[in-house]
């Protein structure tokens, strides 16, 4: 391995603790440059110079990309408390009567942007018209550490222990089909809903039904952790990337399935079949990085988000 002569001094400036950070979180040249509006040689260049005047290696090259190492992990700590004052301090600047202004990188689920997010916005954003949103959907919880977003809304029994966050209520679900189903099995069933699932299942109504449901990318999901378990002879027919393409396909006519009860009151073509299902629920967090939480723009989509959605 290389080895670095440490120079007598080292003078550390903003713009090479934006560069370290910039890397740390793109993990490669190309998506530090993107992050920074560069170009990679520029920012291969300036984390050598860098790297050179510390007398220290701070990352491992790998097939992975860029590998912080300790001293560069305590580093971009540094650099985050630096970035986040410097953020307080442009929003302190501004006058009170322009409110609040700047973009705030949301990531959630379909289900969740549907049927919570979007119907909550309209008031946000007509009291803060220079507010921009960037609203990013997956399965999977995009990095707040990374600042790939500020703020999540995830269901999960368990959020993140470095993450600050609150709970905004409990995620329920119920067997669904579409008003428009047809029928012999599916009239028996509809002149039967809103009977307990045990009810249902004397009758093998459930299990007689076409079922749509998450594919392998959503595993560990209620909905399937619930039929896996209850209804353990059911296999699905037709399965769908998310619970809204699992939706839209029930409102279709293509089967039932099953759908997060908050969805409910904005889909008049969805027709509940069952009471809430037992042992099948998650929580919904709002999460934020503790280090940025406090931010203006941040903190205002956070409280509205505290404040409007709320599930029992």
């Amino acid at each position: 391995m290389k080895k670095f002569i440490a120079k007598t001094q080292c003078a550390l400036t903003a713009y090479d603790l934006q560069v370290l950070l910039a890397l740390v979180r793109g993990m490669t040249l190309a998506e530090a440059a993107r992050r920074l509006g560069a170009d990679a040689s520029t920012v291969f260049r300036s984390v050598q110079r860098i790297e050179k005047s510390l007398g220290q290696r701070l990352f491992e090259r790998s097939r992975r990309g860029y590998l912080p190492t300790e001293p560069m992990l305590e580093l971009a700590r540094h650099a985050e408390r630096i970035e986040a004052e410097l953020e307080a301090a442009r929003a302190t600047a501004q006058r009170p009567h322009e409110g609040v202004s700047g973009l705030v990188r949301l990531t959630t689920t379909d289900a969740v942007l549907r049927g919570l997010v979007l119907p909550s916005l309209k008031p946000l954003l007509a009291q803060h018209p220079l507010l921009k949103l960037d609203m990013r959907c997956g399965n999977e919880l995009a990095s707040l550490s990374r600042r790939d977003a500020d703020l999540a809304l995830r269901a999960t029994r368990k959020p993140p222990d470095h993450l600050v966050g609150r709970k905004l209520g409990t995620v329920r679900f119920v067997v669904c089909g579409s008003k428009g189903l047809k029928g012999a099995k599916t009239q028996a069933l509809t002149s039967q809903r809103k009977k307990s699932v045990q009810d249902l299942n004397q009758f093998g109504l459930l299990e007689t039904l076409d079922w749509i449901a998450p594919d392998e990318s959503l595993p560990e999901h209620p909905s399937v952790l619930w039929r896996r378990k209850q209804l353990p002879k059911v296999t699905p027919r037709h399965y769908a990337d998310g619970i809204v393409a699992v939706m839209d396909a029930i409102k279709a006519g293509l089967g039932v399935g099953i759908v997060p009860v908050f969805m409910l009151a904005g889909e008049p073509a969805l027709l509940p079949l069952t009471e809430t299902l037992p042992d099948c629920e998650s929580d919904l967090w709002l999460l934020a990085h503790a280090e940025s939480r406090h931010l203006r723009r941040i903190a205002t989509v956070y409280e509205h988000f505290a404040e409007n959605i709320r599930l029992a």
